[in-house]
């Protein structure tokens, strides 16, 4: 068994139900709906969520929670001028799990 890039975060999490599908659009309504506080951003040359997550919140492996506000999938490589949603506070995501 090969050991992926993000293995930790989901055996850290297993069992409350993310990253999927299901909680991804969750996330995503609660943020269109403006429960959850976000800024926007278009996303630059040479930028990833993985490295916009580390300089936000301080944890890279939390890229997932910038895909599923800004309902673009689990790509860490999203495509030059794309606008993306970043929460204010991860904590504030997790609620809606």
């Amino acid at each position: 068994m090969s050991i992926g890039r993000y293995s930790n975060l989901q055996a850290s999490n297993r069992g409350l139900g993310f990253p999927t599908v299901k909680t991804s659009a969750r996330i995503r309504g609660a943020v269109l709906a403006g429960a959850i506080s976000y800024t926007s951003t278009v996303l630059a040359e040479g930028q990833r969520l993985d490295t916009i997550a580390g300089q936000k919140y301080g944890k890279a492996n939390l890229w997932w929670i910038i895909a599923a506000a800004s309902g673009i999938g689990w790509g860490l490589q999203v495509p030059v001028g794309t606008i993306i949603l970043i929460p204010d506070s991860p904590g504030d995501v997790l609620g809606f799990l």
